[in-house]
Protein backbone atom coordinates (compact mmCIF):
# COMPACT_ATOMS: atom_id res chain seq x y z
CA UNK A 1 0.00 0.00 0.00
CA UNK A 2 1.23 3.38 -1.03
CA UNK A 3 1.83 6.01 1.45
CA UNK A 4 0.12 8.96 0.36
CA UNK A 5 1.49 12.55 1.11
CA UNK A 6 -0.51 15.94 -0.16
CA UNK A 7 -0.42 15.98 -3.63
CA UNK A 8 0.58 19.77 -3.53
CA UNK A 9 2.76 20.71 -1.04
CA UNK A 10 3.08 24.31 0.23
CA UNK A 11 0.95 25.62 -1.98
CA UNK A 12 -1.15 28.06 -0.03
CA UNK A 13 -2.40 31.91 -1.42
CA UNK A 14 -0.01 33.85 -1.63
CA UNK A 15 3.19 31.26 -1.07
CA UNK A 16 5.88 30.85 -4.23
CA UNK A 17 8.27 32.65 -6.13
CA UNK A 18 5.96 35.67 -7.24
CA UNK A 19 8.21 38.72 -5.99
CA UNK A 20 7.26 42.53 -6.07
CA UNK A 21 6.33 42.39 -9.43
CA UNK A 22 3.16 40.50 -8.59
CA UNK A 23 2.39 42.05 -5.10
CA UNK A 24 3.85 45.34 -5.75
CA UNK A 25 6.56 47.84 -4.61
CA UNK A 26 6.73 48.04 -0.93
CA UNK A 27 6.54 51.58 0.57
CA UNK A 28 9.24 53.65 1.36
CA UNK A 29 10.60 52.97 4.85
CA UNK A 30 12.97 54.31 7.55
CA UNK A 31 14.90 51.61 10.28
CA UNK A 32 14.16 53.71 14.12
CA UNK A 33 16.22 52.43 17.03
CA UNK A 34 14.93 52.28 20.23
CA UNK A 35 17.03 52.04 23.54
CA UNK A 36 15.47 50.92 26.85
CA UNK A 37 16.66 51.63 30.49
CA UNK A 38 19.19 48.11 30.44
CA UNK A 39 20.55 49.08 27.45
CA UNK A 40 18.60 46.90 25.04
CA UNK A 41 18.14 47.98 21.63
CA UNK A 42 15.23 47.36 19.23
CA UNK A 43 15.06 48.56 15.68
CA UNK A 44 11.78 49.28 13.83
CA UNK A 45 11.00 49.90 10.43
CA UNK A 46 8.59 52.24 9.65
CA UNK A 47 6.90 54.21 6.56
CA UNK A 48 8.44 56.87 5.25
CA UNK A 49 5.74 59.39 5.78
CA UNK A 50 4.38 57.48 9.57
CA UNK A 51 4.41 59.58 12.56
CA UNK A 52 7.42 58.44 14.74
CA UNK A 53 6.37 57.69 18.68
CA UNK A 54 9.07 59.09 21.44
CA UNK A 55 8.23 55.89 23.12
CA UNK A 56 8.37 51.76 21.79
CA UNK A 57 7.92 49.00 24.43
CA UNK A 58 11.53 46.95 24.27
CA UNK A 59 11.22 43.52 22.87
CA UNK A 60 13.53 42.10 25.21
CA UNK A 61 12.78 42.98 28.80
CA UNK A 62 9.27 45.06 28.06
CA UNK A 63 10.27 48.39 29.89
CA UNK A 64 9.77 51.36 27.74
CA UNK A 65 12.32 52.45 25.36
CA UNK A 66 13.16 56.07 23.68
CA UNK A 67 14.95 56.94 20.42
CA UNK A 68 18.00 58.39 22.78
CA UNK A 69 20.35 55.76 24.22
CA UNK A 70 21.45 58.06 26.62
CA UNK A 71 17.88 59.00 27.88
CA UNK A 72 16.12 56.01 28.01
CA UNK A 73 12.56 56.63 29.62
CA UNK A 74 11.49 55.41 33.04
CA UNK A 75 9.63 52.82 33.57
CA UNK A 76 6.44 53.99 35.19
CA UNK A 77 6.06 52.47 38.45
CA UNK A 78 2.95 50.62 39.36
CA UNK A 79 0.49 51.72 42.76
CA UNK A 80 1.41 48.72 45.43
CA UNK A 81 -1.70 46.36 46.12
CA UNK A 82 -3.71 47.44 48.66
CA UNK A 83 -6.10 45.41 51.14
CA UNK A 84 -9.34 46.92 52.31
CA UNK A 85 -7.85 47.00 55.30
CA UNK A 86 -5.81 49.68 54.16
CA UNK A 87 -8.27 51.57 52.35
CA UNK A 88 -10.13 51.87 55.71
CA UNK A 89 -6.92 53.28 57.32
CA UNK A 90 -6.65 55.81 54.96
CA UNK A 91 -10.29 56.72 55.88
CA UNK A 92 -10.38 56.71 59.34
CA UNK A 93 -8.33 57.23 62.18
CA UNK A 94 -7.03 54.47 64.69
CA UNK A 95 -8.97 56.12 67.54
CA UNK A 96 -12.48 56.04 65.29
CA UNK A 97 -11.36 52.55 64.31
CA UNK A 98 -12.02 51.98 68.09
CA UNK A 99 -14.98 53.89 68.58
CA UNK A 100 -16.83 52.28 65.95
CA UNK A 101 -15.72 48.52 66.67
CA UNK A 102 -17.02 49.61 70.30
CA UNK A 103 -20.25 50.50 69.18
CA UNK A 104 -20.43 47.71 66.70
CA UNK A 105 -19.63 45.13 69.95
CA UNK A 106 -22.00 46.94 72.40
CA UNK A 107 -24.97 46.38 69.44
CA UNK A 108 -23.82 42.64 68.89
CA UNK A 109 -24.31 42.32 72.95
CA UNK A 110 -27.68 44.28 73.30
CA UNK A 111 -26.30 46.78 75.26
CA UNK A 112 -27.42 50.02 73.36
Amino acid sequence: MAQGRGGIRGARIGSGPMGESERGDLAPRTAVSFWCGNGHRTQISFAIEAAIPQEWDCRSCGLPAGPDPDDAPAAQGHAPYKTHLDYVRQRRTQEDGEILLNEALAKLRGTI
